[in-house]
């Protein structure tokens, strides 16, 4: 049987693996009786581990919250994953100093074989860059930011934005990223439409704003909501292409993230669409295949004629 105090560690393992456990259950794990497990439940409280006891059918013993964190108890695979997932967070301005410091914690008390197995995978593992799309620093947005946007959604509390030069009174639901941008999809007041908002596009006001009864989206659709969006508003450039070609051949060359495809004719499209810059909105249009007319704006025109004579070039026309 495990000494007092590595039982009392190991207890405290068990209580943190699922919410719920019963009496019995912790005494088969721990491999004692059931009084032992009551007795080391009072030790735990008494060293200030908020344990609660569960009545009825289903009751037991569970570890509440507390006033501090208690020693988090993790086995081999998933002190590698913590490890591994700090070394590598991007894109959250503001928690590099937060996020060094709990790695350096973690990595001083990691076992030498699991600190070995970490540095294997670091050192060896390398990736590509997450957004290829642009040509453009992607933004970063700084985690109080993120505290309050989701603060907000949790207390249905409305939030007032400063938004593309005006002001915006909107419901907030929820915080979507995606190819390194975060969006907030809110509902405007009082107009009713939905949005996908561009966080590190918006001025959160500080002061505090009148709650709302939600009327949420199912919950599956917000990222498609947020994909389709940007497509028409959600770019820093915006533009109109003709196309030769009908609408459905279009639509079957591209995903709603690209862009938002009229008819005019049997033999005709406009494809509103957008990008970060002139000059990756340039390379969208190219990889379509299809004879097209740029309508605007005036500096994608001028960016194709310039490409135009360059391809020319290189192909000794």
């Amino acid at each position: 049987m495990l000494e007092t105090s590595a039982r009392l560690l190991a207890l405290l393992s068990v209580l943190q693996a699922r919410p719920t456990w019963s009496g019995l259950e912790l005494a088969e794990r721990l491999d004692v009786t059931p009084r032992t497990v009551r007795n080391d439940v009072e030790r735990l409280r008494e060293l200030g581990y908020p344990i609660e006891g569960v009545r009825g059918p289903s009751g037991g013993y569970r570890l509440g919250p507390g006033a501090k964190l208690p020693p988090l108890l993790l086995d081999d695979a998933e002190a590698v994953a913590v490890a591994v997932g700090l070394r590598e967070v991007h894109g959250i301005a503001g928690i590099e100093e937060s996020t060094a410091s709990a790695l350096a914690k973690l990595e001083q008390v990691l076992p030498h074989h699991l600190s070995r197995r970490v540095t294997a995978i670091t050192d060896t593992v390398g990736a590509g860059p997450v957004n290829t799309d642009s040509n453009v620093e992607d933004p970063e947005i700084d985690s109080a930011t993120l505290s309050r946007l989701a603060d907000a959604i949790r207390d249905h509390e409305r939030l007032r934005l400063t938004y593309d030069g005006g002001r915006l009174d909107v419901e907030p639901y929820r915080v979507i990223t995606w190819q390194r941008r975060w969006y907030l999809v809110a509902r405007v007041v009082p107009a009713g439409t939905w949005r996908a908002l561009r966080v590190d596009w918006a001025e959160i006001s500080p002061m505090p704003q009148p709650r709302f009864e939600p009327r949420p989206m199912d919950v599956d659709d917000y990222t498609t909501f947020v994909v389709r969006d940007v497509a028409s508003s959600g770019w820093s450039v915006h533009a109109r292409i003709t196309v030769a070609a009908p609408a459905v051949e279009v639509r079957a060359r591209i995903n709603d993230a690209v862009g938002v495809v009229e008819d005019v004719d049997a033999h005709t499209s406009v494809l509103i669409t957008g990008a970060d810059s002139i000059e990756i909105l340039a390379v969208y249009i190219g990889m379509l295949g299809l004879d097209f007319t740029v309508d605007s704006p005036t500096e994608l025109v001028e960016h194709v004629r310039l490409l135009g004579r360059r391809y020319a070039a290189a192909a000794g026309g």
